[in-house]
């Protein structure tokens, strides 16, 4: 079965919450790996939060499902992005049987949108405890 996921968010929503909030901010949401990878830039935190909140939905569990760093945004030089999953995010998508998620990043001067697919065994209307 198809599971799917997308989310659009305002790149300025993000980089204000950025100046406000500082690393409180960045260490609550983002791993190390894309703390470094994005170095401050708002459109690359934004597209990464998009993609978090997309393989969320594709989860089934939306934002109290899962942890936000237990859902990671890996980019390789000269290679597409890809998304690692850890703790909380792991044991859901084992428990749906779900083992690859797709993922397609993309923004505009204001907008950030991440699109997200996977296959899995159960769908991701399986129950949401464990």
């Amino acid at each position: 079965m198809l599971v799917t996921g997308v989310d659009i968010i305002e790149i300025p929503r993000v980089r204000g919450v950025h100046e406000r909030f500082g690393e409180r901010f960045l260490n609550r949401i983002y791993t190390e790996g894309e703390i470094a990878y994005c170095r401050g830039r708002a459109h690359q935190l934004a597209s990464r939060f998009a993609a978090k909140e997309a393989v969320m939905k594709l989860l089934g569990t939306g934002t109290r499902g899962v942890r936000w760093k237990d859902i990671e945004v890996v980019r390789n030089r000269g290679q597409a992005p890809t998304i690692k999953l850890h703790g909380t995010a792991l044991a859901r998508a084992q428990r749906i049987g779900l083992d690859h998620v797709a993922v397609s990043l993309s923004h505009s001067v204001e907008y950030a949108v991440a699109s997200v697919v996977g296959e899995c065994e159960y769908g991701n209307l399986v129950g949401r405890r464990g």
